[in-house]
């Protein structure tokens, strides 16, 4: 049996994260059920930065073409499943992660289902993986995220891989390597790539 997981976009450029994140995670076995949220930033973000043909999240999960392994949850619907802690998740992942979400979810503020569903996973101690997306980091927004790392968050910016191979896209090398390091993070065996992982 497999696992679920919820994927949070919130309004931090980065769409393609997102996107990238979403088809590594349906290409894994291991996945039941993709839940897919769409914050109302987030499909500001997603309709500038890849058309609008990707927000809001009932056309994000059409586009990702998973079927009826991908499941589109408008962020106003708190009578959905997964904002109760009864409906067990795999891992919760917000990718890309921006600095008003964070601030949020250290500070206990669930205002929709995207930061509920990560609050729920901060109290069920179920993986919580930030995609944090901004740079500088201001001291608040530092502090903010300690806040969630002492809370059992996992706090991974999207980093490049610098042995990741250079004779492919680096763009595309950077993300695919990004995707797979969360997929580890709540327990999935992601697309092994020649590459992607350190060997020495």
């Amino acid at each position: 049996m497999g696992i679920e997981l919820a994927l949070v976009v919130s309004g931090a450029s980065g769409g393609r994260l997102a996107v990238a994140f979403a088809r590594a995670a349906l290409a894994c076995p291991g996945l039941d059920r993709l839940h897919v949220v769409v914050t109302p930033p987030a499909e500001q973000v997603l309709a500038h930065e890849l058309g609008p043909e990707w927000a809001p999240a009932e056309r994000f999960v059409e586009r990702l073409g998973g079927g009826d392994r991908a499941v589109a949850w408008a962020n106003s619907d708190l009578m959905a499943p997964i904002a109760s802690g009864s409906h067990r998740l795999g891992g919760v992942i917000i990718l890309p992660c921006s600095a008003g979400m964070a601030g949020s979810l250290a500070h206990g503020i669930s205002r929709g289902l995207g930061q509920r569903v990560a609050d729920v996973a901060l109290k069920q101690r179920w993986p919580l993986v930030i995609g944090i997306r901004e740079a500088p980091m201001s001291v608040i927004l530092l502090e903010n995220l300690l806040t969630l790392a002492r809370a059992g968050a996992f706090v991974v910016p999207p980093v490049p891989a610098f042995y990741a191979d250079p004779g492919a896209s680096g763009l595309e090398r950077f993300v695919a390597h990004h995707c797979l390091r969360l997929l580890d993070l709540v327990g999935l065996e992601g697309p092994e790539e020649e590459g992607l992982r350190w060997r020495p």
